[in-house]
This record gives structure tokens, C-alpha cells and sequence, in this order.
């Protein structure tokens, strides 16, 4: 899909030059898309919604723009398919002319029919039937996109104007803009997500899986925070991981990055991961900073869960702002 003569990967780049800065925004029809787009061009983007995947090549070619650009995808657009959307996103990373980032709407499917029910419009997928069934084939369609998300925000709670602050901690152009920080939990067994920029080992932590009582909690439950914190080693860590990130973030800020992703990962990626993630985000947001969370593991098991229960038409991960934690 993406033409190598417009997008080649081995143009010639100069070190001083300034990346494009791209923000690739999708989502289910509903999630609020739209919203966004018109947030962003609020917040300073040159914003551009629905153009045909074919075109975006060209449309970046030449000089970067002293502007950054938002382009709105979502399943109406002409050759939108989830494979030419990663191969998109895939390229634009590799070229050093471009900064990408990939902003992703997500909603609960009982919200998405509900909007749609509300409005009565037709969903894009299933434009002679129900909006369950379009929202349910959309869902599975951009599961993949998904999962490429460097922002990803839940707008089932979300009003227009939520959303506009949540987008502004993001985005906002303005030089007074702090730098974004995330943090991810995770599982070593199921792999590293993609994207961190700084990663953590927490597995020498004593682990509250042994314990009868804490095994089915996790860490963002009171008992298994206090249970991991009783390891000797544990004050020592936490405290050299937030000067660390303390001392990275003013750093990263004045190279002009606008978001890091952090990763503590663990065994199952349910106790001293998630213990680490809860604890590091109050301490870094007290710090001033814009945190939000993830965590990996646990939004696996609510959404097989919710498949479970709902036949699979349910996807409930979320991502928390501030120092919210995930669903438990």
C-alpha cells in the first residue's frame, strides 16, 4: 500500500532536522474519533480526517511542515485495512523523518450501542443491521491497531470536554508542555510490549503468588502492595527507580520528546508489577508530571472474562489518567 518511491525508509536525513511529528488517530465508529480530530487541531495540529491510506504517503512527502499533523482513520476510509495500517505505521517508524504516534479511542461496546441507538445512525459495518453486529466486527477488525496504541484512551465516561483535557495532557503544542509519561505492567512470560522506552525487572521482589491469601488479588489491592513492600529490598529499588525517572524525564524534555513509556515487568504480570505501576505513578505525579497507566495482564483477564460472559462482543481494557488504576 504505501509507496516506496514517496516513503523510502533509506532517505538521506539530516541529523539537525526536525522529525515530522504524526498522530495517526482511529478507533471504533462512536469512541469519538471525530472529537478528537477537532481537539487536536484546537491544540495547534494541521488536522485532516478520512483521506484514503494511499494518499497519506504523498501527502508526507517533502519538507516536514512546521506544523504537526493529526490524520483521522477509521473503516470508511478508502484502502483502510488493518494490515495497511500497521504496514503504515510500521514505515513511518523506521523513517527518521517522522516522530509517529498512534492515538487510539477505545469504548465499551455496550456504550458504542448505546450512542448508537441514541442517534439512530447505521454503524459503517452493518449499515442493514443491528449496531451490535458492526460494533462487535469493528472491534475485531482494530484489534491489532489496538494493540499499537502509544495513546490509548477509554471514552465510555468520557463527556466532549473530558476528552478535550484528556487530549490537552497529551498534545498540547504549547513549550509549556510537560512530557507524558506511561506505565505498563506486564508479564515476562507473555513477552515485552512494544514501545517501552525504559524497562524494570521486578521479579527478585518477593512474590505474593505464594501466598494463599493474596493469590487471587492483585496489585492493586491494599494487602498485596503492603506484602511486597515488606521485602527488604523493595524501599531501595522503588526509590533509585523514581530518581531515576526523576532525573530522566527533565532530560527527555529538553531533547523535545513528548512521552516515554515505562515498563515494570514480573512473572504473571498481577502482583509486583501492578504494585510497582500503582505506587510510581502517585509518586511521579506528585512529582508534577502527567502519568497514566496499563496494565497488560490484568485488562487480558477482564476481557477474556467479559468474552466469556458476553460471547465475545465485550472488550473492557482501559487505561487509567492520572493515578487511576486499571479495572480490577
Amino acid at each position: 500500500m504505501v509507496n516506496d518511491e514517496v516513503m523510502n525508509e533509506q532517505t538521506e536525513f539530516d541529523a539537525g532536522q526536525v522529525a515530522q511529528r504524526v498522530v495517526l488517530v482511529t478507533g471504533p465508529s462512536g469512541a469519538g474519533r471525530s472529537t478528537a480530530i477537532n481537539v487536536l487541531e484546537d491544540l495547534g495540529f494541521e488536522a485532516i480526517d478520512n483521506l484514503p491510506l494511499s494518499l497519506i504517503p504523498r501527502l508526507l512527502d517533502g519538507a516536514a511542515r512546521p506544523t504537526p499533523l493529526a490524520l483521522g482513520l477509521d473503516v470508511r476510509n478508502r484502502d483502510f485495512s488493518t494490515s495497511n495500517v500497521i504496514e503504515l505505521i510500521d514505515r513511518l517508524t523506521r523513517h527518521p523523518g517522522f516522530a509517529p504516534e498512534v492515538l487510539f479511542l477505545d469504548c465499551e461496546p455496550d456504550v458504542l450501542i448505546r450512542r448508537y441507538s441514541e442517534t439512530r445512525r447505521r454503524h459503517p459495518l452493518s449499515p442493514e443491521g443491528s449496531p451490535l453486529s458492526g460494533v462487535t466486527a469493528e472491534i475485531d477488525v482494530l484489534a491489532a491497531i489496538r494493540s499499537r496504541a502509544d495513546v490509548l484512551v477509554d471514552t465510555s465516561e468520557l463527556s466532549p470536554h473530558d476528552l478535550k483535557a484528556e487530549l490537552a495532557r497529551w498534545f498540547d503544542t504549547q513549550a509549556s508542555q510537560r512530557l507524558s509519561l506511561s506505565l505498563h505492567s506486564f508479564s515476562y512470560k507473555r513477552g515485552v510490549p512494544r514501545g517501552l522506552d525504559v524497562m524494570f525487572d521486578c521479579r527478585f521482589l518477593a512474590n505474593p503468588h505464594w501466598e494463599a491469601e493474596l493469590r487471587e488479588l492483585n496489585g492493586t489491592d491494599t494487602p498485596v502492595q503492603d506484602f511486597v513492600a515488606t521485602d527488604s529490598r523493595y524501599d531501595e529499588f522503588f526509590q533509585r527507580c523514581r530518581d531515576l525517572l526523576l532525573f530522566l524525564l527533565p532530560a527527555h524534555v529538553e531533547e523535545g520528546k513528548t512521552h516515554l513509556s515505562v515498563g515494570f515487568g514480573c512473572t504473571g504480570g498481577k502482583h509486583r508489577s501492578v504494585t510497582l505501576v500503582e505506587k510510581m505513578s502517585q509518586a511521579l505525579a506528585e512529582a508534577g508530571w502527567p502519568v497514566s497507566i496499563r496494565h497488560r495482564e490484568l485488562e487480558r483477564r477482564i476481557a477474556a472474562s467479559s468474552a466469556h460472559a458476553d460471547g465475545g462482543a465485550a472488550d473492557v481494557a482501559r487505561v487509567a489518567a492520572g493515578v487511576k488504576g486499571a479495572a480490577s
